[in-house]
């Protein structure tokens, strides 16, 4: 793998010649083709069906979980699923080993997978759950709120954690970026609302708001991880895909339906486009003109219901977005060129640092 910063330094070695810099690294990226962070991008038939069979996988765990459960006891099932993550982590290293890394990324996710169901079946052997309202079933994990799953939180991020030191892929983030939302979803409201009532107005107000609060908290996150490892592999992929899930989620559904609100809505959205410009990522583009789509469908609908102008007015809007995507695609390299220069110096660099490098 190559990066700017090595061609660099061959030139302030008086290795290359610093004319030629520029040349060869518009020739490289040419040769290539991609970048780090395009090669993790890129997808292709076979990596569709490396996620599909992995996602397939760790969703049969429920299946899997039930059966067990059924049949022999949590006992059983602390222990088929100890033995289930130890034959995924081997896996993943025979994979590794043999120049896989996708597959072997989706196997060490599996065994993060399985923590929060081996933590869950030690609680029962334990007696943890015995005063517990959900008892029975691993699926009321993704459902209800109790301290007790904090446990198993707090087992499946060390899980992640070491594993994502070990293999170093980013699909192990997606693991442990959904393990942070439902510890916050579970830890914020045992502290605010001890006696229970999650099923009042307030308590859905409360997950709202922490829905959205996450969602910014995982985006900042992302910004930093995607700064730290900008000449690594695309660690904030998931982090950003994963953040703007839940914020653009959480803005949808707190939106009041006043007109003030879809302005501030749109405006937001609009943001999402311009930092997809500045990052070079097209996940906030994809997410901001979705939103921006919805808004202009919503207030198109409302001004002219139960007219003709309104599929006038919703055909324009729908050509008007295509003409803005072959519009983008002429100049998002140069816009992004642009917004970056107005930047502080040292973060312009690092961006472009992550943007010039090259495989």
């Amino acid at each position: 793998m190559i990066h700017r910063r090595d061609l660099e330094a061959a030139v302030q070695a008086g290795v290359l010649n610093p004319l030629e810099l520029e040349g060869l690294l518009a020739f490289l990226k040419t040769r290539h083709g991609r970048s780090p962070r395009g090669q993790s991008a890129r997808f292709s038939g076979t990596h569709v069906l490396y996620y599909l069979g992995g996602m397939l996988a760790i969703s049969a765990i429920s299946v899997f979980t039930t059966l067990a459960v059924e049949s022999l006891g949590m006992s059983a099932l602390f222990a088929l699923a100890v033995l289930y993550a130890i034959a995924a982590v081997a896996v993943a290293s025979r994979l590794e080993r043999h120049g896989h890394p996708i597959p072997s990324g989706i196997f060490a996710a599996l065994a993060v997978a399985l923590t929060p169901l081996a933590v869950f079946a030690l609680q029962h052997v334990l007696g943890m759950w015995q005063t517990g309202a959900h008892t029975e079933h691993y699926r009321d994990f993704h459902r209800f709120i109790d301290w007790r799953w904090l446990a198993m939180e707090c087992a499946t991020l060390a899980a992640g954690a070491l594993l994502l030191k070990r293999f170093r892929y980013p699909f192990l983030v997606m693991s442990i970026a959904v393990t942070v939302w439902y510890m916050g979803m579970d830890i914020v409201p045992a502290l605010l609302l001890p006696d229970g009532g999650w099923t009042s107005p307030a308590a859905w107000e409360l997950r709202k708001a922490i829905l959205l609060a996450f969602g910014l908290v995982m985006l900042l996150l992302a910004f930093f991880v995607d700064l730290r490892t900008r000449h690594d592999k695309d660690f904030a992929f998931w982090l950003y895909l994963f953040g703007l899930l839940t914020f653009c989620g959480a803005l949808s559904a707190i939106g009041s339906g006043a007109l003030s609100g879809k302005l501030f809505y749109l405006a937001i959205h609009a943001l999402l486009v311009f930092v997809g410009a500045v990052l070079s990522r097209r996940a906030f583009a994809v997410f901001g003109g979705i939103g921006i789509a919805v808004v202009l469908f919503d207030l198109s609908w409302h001004m002219f219901k139960n007219s003709f102008g309104f599929v006038i007015v919703l055909s324009v809007i729908g050509f008007a977005l295509i003409g803005m995507g072959i519009w983008w695609g002429r100049h998002e390299a140069r816009l992004a060129t642009q917004l970056r220069a107005l930047l502080p110096r040292e973060l312009r660099e690092l961006i472009e640092a992550r943007a010039a490098s090259i495989a």
